[in-house]
């Protein structure tokens, strides 16, 4: 059993009531193994508001963090674990107990554990759809695995195409699709990424980070072209459970 003293954990984003978080640890922690765990958001406009949320939180003892932050922490942080710090994002934080912040990235496990059933030989290429800091997370479970992978931009930059590049070639070399980008998430669940969906057939796997809704458009369209298709529920679960452990090593 958990230690009855209080031991607070939360969520750092922006506009997150949505959040997946919340609801997961509070449902985990009604079990009375859990006893004196709460778990609550943290929702800031901009970044620099987390220096007053640790200083009026001195309690808390971890917390997630979700967009648009996973990048922008960092430098508020002490410091970070190896796999965090080649990745250049952050999920989690762990207050320790010599009053310090360290960073984590659990969504790189999380992602590779939850793609990981589903690959099969051919599946050697996939294309990560959004450049932000969950696709970092995402690239390098991508590493782990063997997966060569190419980034998507709305702009072209040195490391990533634009959108306007994706045609049957591409699909051809292609094989695993993933949606890192927010596009679809609800309440905006009529949008979908601007890619050729004619050309997804039974030997792609589409991807898809969001898991509200379950089916975004990106896994509807794909679906309909009998595209193998997972959302991001599993993968924020397995997440979330890691972070835990994080927590409480």
């Amino acid at each position: 059993m958990i230690d009855s003293i209080r031991k607070r954990f939360g969520l750092l984003g922006r506009n997150i009531n949505y959040s997946f978080s919340k609801g997961y640890f509070t449902d985990k922690f009604s079990d009375e193994n859990f006893a004196g765990c709460t778990y609550e958001n943290f929702d800031i406009p901009e970044i620099n508001f987390f220096t007053e949320i640790v200083k009026n939180n001195p309690d808390l003892k971890g917390l997630n963090v979700t967009i648009p932050y996973k990048e922008t922490v960092i430098p508020f942080l002490d410091k970070l674990s190896k796999k965090a710090t080649q990745i250049g994002a952050v999920n989690t934080i762990k207050f320790t107990k010599k009053g310090t912040l360290k960073g984590y990235n659990t969504d790189y496990y999380g992602f590779k554990k939850s793609l990981k059933p589903l690959l099969l030989p051919h599946h050697k290429k996939a294309l990560i759809l959004g450049t932000g800091g969950a696709s970092k997370g995402v690239a390098f479970a991508l590493d782990e695995l063997g997966i060569v992978y190419t980034f998507v931009s709305r702009d072209a930059k040195e490391n990533a195409i634009g959108y306007d590049l994706i045609n049957a070639t591409t699909f051809d070399n292609y094989q695993i699709i993933i949606n890192a980008s927010p596009v679809g998430t609800n309440p905006n669940i009529d949008l979908f990424p601007l890619i050729p969906y004619d050309y997804f057939t039974q030997k792609h796997i589409a991807y898809d980070l969001i898991y509200n809704p379950a089916e975004t458009q990106f896994l509807k369209k794909a679906a309909a072209h009998g595209a193998q298709t997972k959302n991001g529920l599993d993968m924020l679960i397995f997440q979330a459970e890691k972070a835990w452990k994080v927590w409480n090593k």
